[in-house]
């Protein structure tokens, strides 16, 4: 909602707002500390499929700075391609 409304309150100036929305990306560091350092644990949360990893959310975002200035992406969701919403990941052998 905050990007919405600040492209409402900015229209008409030369400035781009890109909301970029990034599904299940592999995150060692934010997993060991959701599970108090449990390296098993956090490593278990991506077994079963291919998450994201930062480098395709950065590409994914280059893409988007890389269009035309006339060109506005205002909304990108980036989600691995077993990930269907942010609560229903396909996981093989689960």
């Amino acid at each position: 909602m905050l990007s919405t409304t600040l492209r409402q309150e900015i229209v008409g100036e030369p400035i781009r707002i890109i909301e970029v929305a990034p599904g299940a990306v592999a995150t060692e560091e934010f997993s060991l500390t959701r599970f108090s350092g449990d390296a098993e644990r956090a490593k278990k949360v991506y077994e079963g499929y291919q998450p994201l990893h930062g480098e395709d959310v950065a590409e994914s975002i280059e893409w988007a700075l890389g269009r035309p200035e006339h060109v506005n992406v205002d909304l990108m969701v980036v989600r691995p391609r077993d990930q269907a919403s942010s609560s229903k990941i396909a996981k093989k052998g689960a």
